[in-house]
């Protein structure tokens, strides 16, 4: 029986039309699994991340004026594992299943933070954070099924629902970590993160199915070389080194940055969580619209806007004298930046076949990881001789260089 032009269209690499048909049906309800589990882990994530910084001053003795410093460290320290092993771990994603690797990250996540609610000390943070980034992996290879298991017609809206529901998990974890954090103390944030780690573990062994490959292209036949030697595929992940880096030059000092504004009045960790809570509703209600527009008009067309219109929000951050002009400057730059992610994770679906993108979404997630050490570390560096809010000349800049990079190169 052959296959109709719809269904051909929709890029399943299925084995017959019977298997495409049930592929094609469920995909919807893959695509809402990996959404809650998402949510979950990004809650989890971010009810403490955060806070942190206020989490070494309170709870681990950490000198105020070296804050700055062990929170860059203990930052750093999880990206940088994270980083060198993510190849490692997409490697093994495309040979022994995505699914396996989705629940070994996620059972690694749940016991590191359960071992960063019980630490004593800065120095064991740090080794628990570097048992984070060996445990790292868990967003990219639910990328990699995610891509997989969607209509190539739906890539771009599928990419936006699930980086919405990434979002989403933003405004949840801050609120709920903040209070938290507040009302009841830090460390049961903690056990709170690693609580809903340890739901998601079981949701993904339980409902979530190994996403569908194509038979006629095997691992075997698909190097790593042979993915890195595509120039496509290296320009996101220059992207995505640079992005994470200006991303996370800024998030460590937000907690600080608000208590400067706020003159140490009022419940600083609430308000912080409210502000990064605001980032992720803004984020969550426009990450679709940017995927569709960039299905129609081109993952290059949005990500080149979105770069230029963040960097200006960006820029206006370091404006505010007040804790709500900071809040709306936070708010402003999340609703135009949330085109930036969605569509390089797109990008990376076009440029790569469904067998090779646990590797790819990994390399992807390496870059990602090395930018993201770097920023707390420049960050820290800059704040330590600086006031806090030169981070944002730096963010601005970077934003708008590869802004214009893009708009020259494929406009």
């Amino acid at each position: 029986m052959g296959i109709p032009p719809r269904l051909k269209k929709s890029g399943y690499p299925a084995h017959n039309l019977d298997e495409m048909l049930i592929e094609i049906k469920n995909w919807k309800i893959t695509l809402a699994i990996l959404c809650a589990n998402v949510v979950m882990m990004a809650s989890g994530y971010n009810i403490l991340i955060p806070f942190l910084p206020m989490y070494l001053i309170t709870e681990l003795g950490v000198p105020a004026d070296d804050a700055s410093l062990w929170t860059g460290l203990v930052f750093s320290v999880t990206f940088l594992l994270g980083g060198i092993m993510a190849p490692i771990w997409g490697k093994m994603a495309d040979k022994h299943g995505k699914k396996l690797m989705a629940l070994r990250s996620s059972i690694m996540l749940c016991i590191s933070y359960y071992a960063m609610a019980v630490v004593q000390t800065p120095e064991q943070l740090f080794m628990a954070r570097a048992f984070q980034g060996f445990a790292a992996g868990l967003v990219s290879v639910f990328m990699a099924i995610c891509s997989a298991s969607v209509p190539k017609d739906k890539l771009g809206v599928s990419m936006g629902i699930f980086q919405s529901s990434l979002t989403a998990g933003t405004v949840i974890g801050p609120l709920v970590g903040g209070a938290l954090a507040t009302y009841v103390g830090m460390r049961s944030s903690f056990m709170v993160s690693g609580t809903l780690l340890l739901i998601l573990t079981v949701v993904t062994w339980l409902f979530l199915p190994e996403p569908p490959s194509d038979p006629d292209k095997g691992t075997d036949n698909d190097t790593d070389g042979s993915i890195l030697q595509r120039k496509e595929i290296r320009e996101v992940l220059f992207f995505m080194f640079f992005i994470w880096l200006v991303v996370l030059i800024v998030q460590p000092i937000m907690t600080l940055y608000v208590d400067q504004l706020s003159h140490g009045e009022g419940p600083v960790m609430l308000m912080s969580g409210a502000i990064f809570s605001s980032i992720g509703i803004a984020g969550a209600i426009t990450a679709p619209f940017w995927g569709r527009l960039g299905q129609r008009k081109g993952f290059h067309t949005t990500l080149g806007i979105g770069l230029v219109i963040s960097s200006l929000a960006s820029l206006s951050n370091v404006l505010p004298d007040t804790v709500a002009g900071y809040a709306a400057a936070n708010l402003l730059f999340a609703l135009l930046f949330a085109g930036v992610l969605p569509s390089l994770s797109s990008l990376i679906a076009q440029h790569t076949q469904p067998d090779e993108r646990g590797r790819a979404y990994a390399y992807v997630f390496s870059s990602q990881q090395f930018g993201s050490m770097l920023g707390p570390l420049i960050g820290g560096a800059v704040t330590t001789f600086l006031p806090l809010y030169s981070v944002y000349y730096i963010s601005s800049t970077v934003l708008m260089l590869l802004g214009l990079y893009t708009i020259k190169k494929h406009f």
